[in-house]
C-alpha cells in the first residue's frame, strides 16, 4: 500500500483521536493528558519519543532505512478558554474550554501520518520528526521554547499547516514570503487628577488624554508607514470613570499592533512611546506605557513554498490550490522557519452541509474532518519533494 492508501485506511482512527481531543481539551501551558496521549500513540507506532520538550512538548523521530534528509512536521495541541456551543456528539466535556481553532485536527492529522509512515519505515530515504507543540495560543507560546530545547536539531526542512473554516474543504492555500503578521500588545494607564465635571480647570482629565492617544496613533500608520507596507494599530479596550458628572483619576487602554516588516515594527513601537511622552507634557498627566512583543511575522521560504505548491497541483488533482494573501493573524510557527527552510500553508475545512462555517475562536467553530487527510497528503508531497518517500 502507498502512504496515501495507508492514510485512507487510518482515517477512522484519526477521527477517533480528533474527537477524543475535542471532548477533552486543555488550555495553553496546562496541557497534561494531551501530551501523554500523543506520546503513547507515537510509541505504539514504534516511533522514538521525547516528552517535556521545552515544557509540555512531544517530539517523535522516525528513522528511515536509507540515508536522506530529515524533515520535520509540526502540529499544535492547545485549546481555548471558549465555551463549546456546538450540538455534536463530540462536544467539549470541559466547561469553558474548547478546541475552537482546529488544533485537534492538526494533532490527529499528524498522528495519522506518523502511523502510516511508521508502517512503511523500511522504505524511507531519510528521517522524519513529528513536533507536537503546546501553547500556540498564548504568548510567549511553545514553539520558541521547543526550538531552544533542540526539537530542530539535525532537521533540514520544516512544514506546518493550519486548518481553515474560512476556506472550503478541498482547498489548499499557499503564500510565499510574509504570510502572517507579527503581533504585539500594549497597555496604557493614564494617571490624571479627578474632580467635578463642572470644574475641569481644577483637574487633569485622563479621558481627554486618552482621546488624544487614540487620535494620535492614526498618523503612525497613515503618515509614517509606507503605503506599500502594512501596519495595524487597534485599541480594543478603554476603561475610565463611573458617572457622567465626575472627571475620573485614571484611564486604562489596551490594544494590539500588527506588522510584517521588522523596521516598521520598531518604528511603531518608538512612535507610540514618543506619543505618550508628548501627551504627558501637554496634559500634565502621568502615563505608564507597557509594550509587549508577541510572535514575529511568519515568513515562508519562497523556494520551498513554490515547490510544494507545484507538487500538490500536479500530484493531488482532487485538491484546489489557491494563493493566500498575507493575513494579520499571528502564529508562532515563525520560530521554526527562522531556523530552517520550509513553509506554513492553510488547508480548507469549511463545509456548509455540516455547519462548519463559523470563524476561528467562535463558540460554534468546527471543520470537516476530511481536512485531516488533506493536511497529511500535502505533508507526504513534502516528503516526496525531498526524496524521503519515493
Amino acid at each position: 500500500m502507498s502512504v496515501k492508501e495507508k492514510l485512507q485506511a487510518n482515517y477512522e482512527n484519526m477521527v477517533e483521536i480528533r474527537r477524543h481531543l475535542h471532548m477533552y481539551p486543555e488550555l495553553s501551558f496546562k496541557e497534561v493528558n494531551t501530551p501523554k496521549l500523543i506520546a503513547e500513540k507515537l510509541r505504539s507506532f514504534g516511533i522514538e519519543v521525547k516528552e517535556n520538550v521545552g515544557g509540555n512538548g512531544v517530539v517523535g523521530r522516525l528513522e528511515g532505512a536509507y540515508d536522506g534528509p530529515t524533515i520535520a512536521f509540526r502540529a499544535d495541541f492547545d485549546a481555548l478558554p471558549i465555551q463549546d456551543e456546538k450540538e455534536v456528539p463530540y462536544k467539549s466535556k470541559v466547561d469553558g474550554v474548547s478546541h475552537a481553532c482546529g488544533h485537534d485536527i492538526h494533532t490527529a492529522a499528524l498522528l495519522g501520518l506518523a502511523k502510516s509512515l511508521a508502517d512503511n519505515h523500511d522504505a524511507l530515504h531519510g528521517n522524519i520528526v513529528f513536533i507536537h507543540q503546546f501553547a500556540e495560543e498564548v504568548v510567549p507560546g511553545g514553539a520558541k521554547a521547543m526550538v531552544e530545547a533542540g526539537c530542530l536539531e539535525g532537521v533540514d526542512y520544516v512544514y506546518g499547516s493550519h486548518v481553515s473554516s474560512w476556506s472550503e474543504l478541498g482547498t489548499v492555500l499557499f503564500c510565499e514570503g510574509y504570510a502572517m503578521a507579527a503581533a504585539d500588545f500594549f497597555e496604557l494607564t493614564i494617571q490624571g487628577k479627578g474632580g467635578h465635571g463642572a470644574s475641569p480647570h481644577e483637574t487633569i482629565d485622563p479621558i481627554v488624554a486618552a482621546a488624544q492617544f487614540v487620535f494620535g496613533v492614526q498618523p503612525i500608520v497613515s503618515r509614517n508607514t509606507d503605503p506599500i507596507e502594512s501596519a495595524v494599530i487597534t485599541i480594543g479596550k478603554i476603561e475610565s470613570g463611573t458617572v457622567g458628572n465626575v472627571i475620573p483619576d485614571k484611564a486604562h487602554l489596551t490594544g494590539t499592533v500588527r506588522t510584517f516588516n521588522p523596521a516598521i515594527r520598531d518604528m511603531v513601537e518608538q512612535k507610540l512611546n514618543n506619543l505618550c511622552k508628548a501627551i504627558e507634557i501637554q496634559y500634565g498627566a502621568k502615563l505608564e506605557f507597557n509594550y509587549t512583543r508577541g510572535y514575529d511575522a511568519v515568513y515562508n521560504h519562497p523556494a520551498e513554498t513554490a515547490m510544494l505548491r507545484e507538487a500538490v497541483s500536479i500530484n493531488l488533482p482532487d485538491l484546489q490550490v489557491l494563493n493566500a494573501p498575507p493575513r494579520m493573524g499571528a502564529e508562532d510557527f515563525t520560530y521554526y522557519l527562522q531556523e530552517k527552510p520550509g513553509t506554513f500553508f492553510f488547508t480548507g475545512g469549511g463545509n456548509k452541509e455540516i455547519e462548519a462555517v463559523y470563524p476561528h475562536h467562535h463558540p460554534k467553530f468546527d471543520v470537516d474532518e476530511q481536512s485531516m487527510l488533506n493536511i497529511a497528503n500535502v505533508f507526504v508531497e513534502a516528503l516526496k519533494l525531498h526524496g524521503v518517500v519515493k
